[in-house]
């Protein structure tokens, strides 16, 4: 794909089989998220980890789906989407039902690993996919980032309203929201074992070999892949920072589900005017670093206001402003870089450079959740935290592919 600016079409005609694959992602996310935002507190709380241990659990739990989506996507490359997609929707099923039921350190992780392994086979599966029929719907007159876009606004959609689902849910038990999690993947196996197609024309499938050696040399690819990482880090704050600060400024979470729904409405309303912007305006390169400054201010604001200890609806306002710089960022940056993967990937091994990219932005998760929940607990000055966090979607700037 150029990087030359282009001006996107206002209407989009989707194909029957990406109508399915974004309304997965709209049913993925809302039994996803109904469960995550919910998950430090219970950590701390109920189960009684401390700081350190609960970011290297969320870390982990990030780790075990995005660094592990390679897997999922070259499994996708060689079987087909279908039986992976299946699969993680167990796997799925039964981790958040044992997380329901875990009390114990151990099992905490166990679930956690399974819950995180079940999208690193379905995730890239779809996502890949969707890459894929993007740049055949661009090939017939459309417009590849606009699609993804679609994509994002859906998954953002499941976003908004799992939170919501968790949040009324919590009021019986957190058990009770983990169950409800468990019991909207079972629709969703369902759905997909009666709808999804055993073989996809147009999708060629490889071996597992021989994929990894060329994807290693692939400099500009995995500077790609680097600067996304460093935008997930920052996204998986509102999951660990986040509520932190809330708690600090509010004496509880509960506000928490309304910021997490205002990052989801954002999306739903503003990604695709977002990306028409941007497409007309923007190189992709510009696109992210856009977004990655923006990602990096939203930090800023949290920073410059914490030594002021505001509290109350006061002290809400910088979190309000953190949420929607990093929504905006996120704006920018999510579409755009799933829409230079097929560029760069290899013939036939979409699955498996659409699953490096979240792997290896699963890598920069696992280290930096760990570092970021010491800073946390740290006893330093409230802002240097932030201020770490905000420097580093900035470096990340430098890491993008120049051309």
């Amino acid at each position: 794909m150029t990087s030359t600016p282009v001006e996107l079409p206002k209407t989009v005609l989707l194909s029957p089989r990406l109508r399915l694959l974004i309304l997965t992602q709209l049913a993925f996310n809302i039994g996803f998220f109904a469960v995550l935002p919910f998950l430090a507190e219970h950590l701390g709380q109920a189960v009684g980890m401390a700081g350190w241990l609960v970011g290297f659990v969320l870390g982990l739990r990030t780790f075990s789906q995005q660094g592990l989506f390679v897997v999922g996507g070259a499994l996708a490359d060689r079987y087909g989407i279908r039986p992976v997609v299946l699969a993680g929707c167990v796997l799925r099923i039964a981790g958040f039902a044992w997380l329901g039921y875990a009390e114990r350190t151990a099992a905490v992780i166990g679930a956690v690993l399974l819950v995180g392994f079940a999208a690193a086979l379905f995730s890239p599966a779809v996502e890949s996919e969707v890459a894929r029929q993007a740049v055949v719907h661009e090939e017939a007159g459309g417009q590849r980032t606009r699609v993804l876009a679609l994509f994002t606004v859906a998954g953002q959609a499941g976003a908004f309203v799992g939170p919501l689902l968790g949040a009324l849910l919590l009021a019986v038990d957190f058990r009770t929201v983990c169950l409800a999690g468990a019991g909207i993947f079972v629709l969703v196996l369902a759905g997909h074992a009666w709808m999804l197609p055993q073989r996809i024309p147009g999708r060629q499938r490889v071996r597992l070999k021989g994929g990894l050696g060329a994807l290693a040399r692939n400099r500009r690819f995995l500077g790609l892949c680097c600067a996304y990482g460093a935008y997930l880090l920052a996204y998986n704050q509102l999951y660990l920072a986040l509520p932190e600060e809330v708690e600090r400024a509010t004496g509880s979470q509960s506000a928490l589900a309304w910021l997490f729904a205002l990052s989801s409405l954002l999306v739903v309303t503003a990604q695709l005017p977002v990306t028409r912007w941007a497409g007309s305006r923007l190189s992709l390169r510009r696109s992210m670093v856009a977004g990655l400054l923006l990602i990096g201010a939203g930090f800023a604001v949290v920073a410059v206001s914490r030594p002021a200890a505001l509290t109350g609806t006061a002290g809400l306002l910088p979190s309000a402003g953190f949420v929607v710089l990093l929504t905006f960022g996120q704006m920018l940056v999510a579409p755009v870089a799933r829409a230079w993967v097929p560029d760069l990937a290899e013939e036939g091994r979409l699955g498996l450079y659409t699953g490096a990219l979240s792997s290896v932005s699963g890598l920069f998760v696992l280290i930096g959740s760990s570092v970021t929940g010491s800073l946390l607990d740290s006893g330093l000055p409230p802002a240097v935290p932030w201020l770490v966090l905000a420097a580093v979607p900035v470096a990340a700037v430098g890491m993008l592919p120049r051309r």
